[in-house]
């Protein structure tokens, strides 16, 4: 608080401060549009006539509450940043790590592919020359009709399948499959808010008051669902529009490690979760500390999860305006599956599907 231009302490005698403009006053009232001190006639007489007061002593306690709040938001956003840089940093060195055996193999497989070519082309080469041998000319004809013949029924046969595939994936989606997962407030880090039909999930400036439950995350912003799936195949949509520049989606088993910052408790880095995230620019998907780098078109503001668990398949699509394939997790799933959620700022939106 400020009284004629020095800064006032929080203190319980205040009556050393003056008025600036009646000086034999004590300034013991706060105007709040001027945000100056003021003595008590300013108000009624002075410059200050009609402004909104306050005692000095009441504002400027509460202003220190502000600030210890502001201090204490702060220091929450510099631990969480802290916490995804060392997580960086170890997939940073564990990627490199592996990058000498990645170009080995990549080098191994290209090797593999041209050994494969160089046989077709041998058996190839065998063929036509057996066919260049043939003296019968209506042989000859037959022949090359049963090789002119085989390529594309093969071909169209593949193409069928896949047709059929993608149409009958999509269908399920759109059909039995839709599902409506609630979020677990047990779960949720104390600075995160839970709205009242608890689809939508927030940072909130301070941390909750009173006891914490034995499921919490205490030190990572995330969150689990309420309903989980042991069985069947299950969609839903999450809107990530509102999440910033940071979040995290997917999946994970009630095992998940509930304690501290390290990599068991971390969604993704871990056997018990699966997720999609985005940081800054950058879009990966993760599953026990492997990463998988994803390009997608545009920048999603709602992907689709469709989860098959008896067929280990768990897939992520952005439906922002449409539905594009972004990636598939395949995996033997051991114990039932939770929507799994985590925030860097922002919301975070479990879509209501019908």
């Amino acid at each position: 608080l400020f009284c004629g231009g020095a800064d006032i302490r929080v203190r319980e005698d205040a009556s050393g401060w003056r008025c600036p403009e009646h000086g034999d006053r004590v300034a013991e009232l706060y105007c709040r549009r001027c945000r100056r001190c003021v003595c008590a006639l300013c108000p009624v007489l002075g410059a200050h006539r009609g402004h909104p007061v306050g005692l000095a002593l009441e504002e400027a306690v509460h202003v220190q509450a502000h600030a210890e709040s502001s201090k204490t938001w702060l220091t929450g956003k510099f631990t969480e940043l802290r916490l995804l840089l060392d997580e960086e940093e170890a997939l940073a060195k564990k990627f490199i790590d592996k990058n000498m055996q990645l170009t080995l193999q990549a080098y191994r497989e290209h090797i593999k592919s041209c050994k494969e070519q160089i046989d077709g082309m041998h058996s190839l080469s065998t063929r036509v020359w057996r066919i260049s041998q043939e003296p019968d000319p209506i042989q000859l004809l037959q022949v090359i009709n049963i090789y002119l013949q085989c390529s594309p029924s093969e071909l169209a046969e593949v193409c069928l399948r896949s047709v059929q595939f993608c149409i009958g994936t999509q269908g399920r989606l759109l059909r039995g499959d839709a599902r409506t997962p609630t979020l677990e407030p047990d779960t949720m880090h104390a600075r995160l808010r839970l709205s009242a039909d608890r689809l939508t999930v927030r940072c909130g400036l301070m941390g909750r008051l009173g006891p914490t439950p034995a499921l919490r995350f205490d030190k990572l912003w995330q969150v689990l669902g309420r309903d989980c799936y042991a069985a069947g195949r299950h969609y839903w949509e999450v809107d990530v529009q509102e999440a910033g520049v940071g979040w995290w989606v997917g999946v994970a088993y009630a095992s998940l490690r509930r304690c501290g910052a390290t990599a068991s408790a971390r969604l993704g880095c871990n056997r018990q979760s699966w997720c999609l995230k985005r940081y800054d620019l950058e879009y990966w998907a993760f599953h026990d500390g492997q990463r998988s780098r994803l390009r997608p078109r545009d920048d999603p503001d709602r992907l689709g999860v469709f989860l098959d668990y008896e067929a280990g398949i768990l897939s992520f699509y952005d439906v922002s305006g449409g539905m594009s394939h972004l990636h598939t997790f395949r995996a033997a799933f051991q114990e039932p599956l939770y929507p799994a959620l985590r925030l860097w700022e922002g919301a975070i939106s479990i879509s209501r599907l019908p």
